[in-house]
């Protein structure tokens, strides 16, 4: 089932100070969907942010969805703030979650979309058993915890696996890549089957002076290049 092509920058790498107007400025430029990268210094060495910082989004006046990736262990304690906080998808990393089925059966239950996240080493065997309850698949380019890092080229490959496996299924099922997507590699990421782009360093890191003009030609670019790809 094809989808539309989604571009969700990482307010990971975002300025902190001003992420009201940051999100907005992005979202105004041709993003799709704010991705929310939450570290717990436990899972991955580093920490970063909360629900709090979510709710405060929403309160901004932000409609998007909001995509909460969670390298937290363990899993279920969080998730029910997260979804009172505004998030629309939630996933997490089954080596996180003692009951992978539950897990994606709690996020459901609080009224979020939810997915499974795949580090570049593990295995995508457990979808096999829980497709019918994931609506995103979440394939780490990097290995998790940093911003920054450059594209594994193995992913490429993992793509190719876990589109089969969606079309597939016929299910309705997004397939999301995080970790070094930049303008000149999204055409080729596209092609492997992903339909969700994770973009932080790339769109953030970009902008000289962090407004909406500066994210329109990064982001268009993408979407240029991404108009491209199949042909």
């Amino acid at each position: 089932m094809a989808k539309d092509n989604l571009i969700a920058p990482s307010i990971l790498s975002a300025d902190f100070a001003r992420l009201g107007e940051e999100v907005d400025n992005v979202l105004a430029s041709g993003a799709d969907i704010v991705h929310f990268d939450v570290m717990d210094n436990h899972y991955v060495p580093n920490l970063t942010i909360g629900p709090l910082v979510c709710e405060a989004l929403r309160k901004h006046g932000v409609t998007a969805d909001i995509d909460v990736h969670l390298m937290v262990k363990p899993v279920d304690r969080i998730v029910p703030d997260f979804a009172a906080a505004g998030a629309s998808y939630i996933t997490f990393h089954p080596e996180a979650s003692e009951h992978v089925d539950r897990t994606l059966q709690l996020i459901r239950g609080e009224g979020c979309k939810s997915g499974l996240v795949f580090n570049p080493a593990t295995p995508l065997d457990v979808l096999e058993y829980v497709m019918d309850k994931v609506d995103m698949i979440l394939l780490m380019s990097v290995n998790p915890g940093f911003g920054g890092q450059s594209f594994i080229e193995s992913a490429l490959t993992k793509l190719r696996q876990a589109r089969k496996m969606i079309d597939d299924s016929g299910l309705d099922i997004r397939l999301e890549i995080d970790g070094g997507v930049k303008v000149n590699n999204i055409r080729e990421i596209a092609e492997a089957g992903a339909d969700t782009f994770v973009a932080g360093s790339a769109i953030f890191g970009a902008a000289e002076s962090s407004d909406a003009n500066d994210y329109n030609t990064v982001i268009g670019a993408m979407r240029d290049e991404l108009a491209k790809a199949g042909s």
